[in-house]
């Protein structure tokens, strides 16, 4: 299970960077003057937050993958606050994919048989 643990969180850690990076350039791209007025492009409320947060979540998430074989029980919550930060930060379709991964990571963490030593 911890190895499970691992794999998963490892892969949804990786997805959320790569979305991160993504929605970074984007937060930059809409904080030129010359693109503000496209109606096209939907502006974000708190840009700051966001990127900050895109940042933060894929590398708890990798932390707590890499924890997750020896201190299952921190892996695990680390692995649960980058699955809510995940989820609630890109909120979108495809949000969906690394915040489940890095969930059931945090189930499969925290449900590791043997207590930490």
């Amino acid at each position: 299970m911890r190895n499970s643990a691992t794999a998963l969180g490892m892969i949804g850690g990786i997805l959320a960077l790569i979305m991160g990076i993504i929605s970074f350039g984007y937060t930059e791209l809409t904080a030129r003057e010359e693109l503000r007025n496209l109606d096209f492009l939907p502006l974000p409320d708190n840009p700051e937050l966001l990127r900050a947060m895109r940042v933060i979540a894929p590398i708890l998430a990798i932390a707590g993958a890499g924890m997750a074989r020896y201190r299952a029980l921190w892996g695990g919550l680390l692995l649960l606050i980058a699955a809510f930060a995940i989820y609630s930060t890109f909120s979108n379709f495809f949000a969906i994919f690394p915040a489940a991964m890095c969930g059931l990571a945090a189930i499969l963490a925290i449900a590791a048989g043997r207590p930490d030593k």
